[in-house]
């Protein structure tokens, strides 16, 4: 059987999809520090960067799509990852990668 959306609670379906979201996250931010024209001006260029780097970590980012969109519905895999995760994924790897030297 097949587990849908309702058969975990919201803190399980979040236990479940917070490492794929974390797993996807790492994989753009070592990207990003990988790719040759991150530099000294990186907020000029980190949008590109993390676009560029999309290639690279498709399958993590699958990954959590596909976790949401069997743990939360159809279709909230692709909302997530258009809205909230794009949304605070710059700042994630920005604040990463300020530690980074």
């Amino acid at each position: 059987m097949r587990a849908t959306q309702h058969t975990f609670s919201m803190q399980g379906k979040m236990a479940t999809t917070e490492p794929l979201v974390r797993s996807a996250t790492d994989c753009i931010v070592h990207a990003v520090i990988a790719d040759p024209r991150y530099g000294d001006d990186q907020s000029a260029q980190l949008s590109e960067l993390i676009v560029d780097s999309m290639p690279t970590c498709v399958k993590p980012v699958r990954a959590m799509i596909d976790a949401y969109d069997h743990y939360y519905g159809d279709g909230s895999g692709e909302a997530f990852f258009m809205g909230p995760y794009l949304d605070v994924l710059p700042m994630a790897v920005s604040a990463v990668t300020k530690k980074t030297p």
